[in-house]
């Protein structure tokens, strides 16, 4: 298939989509990949178009080089002596932060279409928070993750109190907030903040084939699961049986699930269309 290569604006930030898959590479790789401001706005203008775009059937987020994404940049933040509002207000600041971290991190979790953080290297601060916003990830096994925000004097932003919590409960998240220590990939999915650990070489084949394997699924139904999921995570039970009940009637009536059956039927793989 072809591999067409998006125009992000930035060399920050680089995009391809191929088969349905469309890969967001964070590309400041002597930085360790930490976030510029061209950085974000390229992510954000991305996910946001690709959750309208039909070609785009699952996102791919991953960082190039040797690491995932450092989170902030802490040193730009030390030459300008401010690590937040630069030469905005304190409100100005505090809003455009909000707008940012619903755009990246909050659309990564809510759009209707399934994403992949596939970690090369290290995920921290922020980077860790961007990962954790995905559905699912795979590191590799040299990678770590670190919320690091402790040792940089932060609280932490882009959903990782959030995504931790749910994925690890409250008290490993406030033990990971509290002393920001290295979690090795096996520790990691040990505790399942990863789905799939693979040697360094073999990561990217591994993210393209779950990828793959998505972008060729029944993507009405996958769009309905995940709304299921992520309101199964706050949601009182009736609230989600209601919801479950309808989408799963909608489902019903879908082309994918008529072929799903003939191919069950017929006892081959089906062929999904997205209808």
């Amino acid at each position: 298939m072809d591999t067409r290569t998006i125009d992000t604006g930035t060399p920050d930030l680089l995009a391809t989509l191929e088969s349905g898959v469309l890969t967001l590479t964070l590309n400041r790789p002597e930085a360790r990949n930490a976030m510029s401001r061209a950085m974000n706005e390229a992510l954000v203008a991305q996910l946001a178009a690709a959750e309208l775009d039909p070609a785009v059937k699952c996102i791919v987020l991953t960082g190039a080089g040797k690491g995932f994404c450092a989170g902030g940049d802490v040193k730009g933040m030390a030459a300008r002596g401010d690590g937040t509002v630069g030469n905005n207000t304190i409100d100005e600041a505090i809003a455009r932060q909000r707008v940012q971290q619903r755009a990246t991190a909050g659309k990564l979790f809510k759009m209707p279409k399934p994403t992949i953080a596939a970690l090369p290297g290290a995920a921290a601060g922020a980077g860790l928070s961007l990962a954790l916003a995905c559905d699912l990830r795979v590191m590799a096994s040299t990678a770590i993750m670190t919320t690091a925000f402790a040792r940089v004097g932060f609280s932490g932003d882009y959903g990782g109190t959030y995504f931790l919590t749910q994925l690890v409960g409250s008290a490993k998240a406030r033990e990971m907030y509290f002393l920001s220590d290295r979690i090795s990939a096996d520790e990691a999915l040990r505790l399942g903040l990863t789905n799939w650990v693979c040697a360094p070489e073999e990561l990217a084949a591994k993210a393209r084939e779950v990828a793959l394997r998505i972008a060729n699924g029944p993507t009405v139904a996958y769009r309905y699961m995940k709304e299921n999921l992520n309101r199964a995570m706050a949601g009182e039970v009736d609230e989600c049986l209601d919801l479950e009940a309808t989408h799963h009637v909608h489902c019903g009536q879908t082309e994918d699930h008529r072929e799903a059956t003939k191919a069950f039927v017929e006892k081959r793989e089906p062929v999904f269309k997205g209808r």
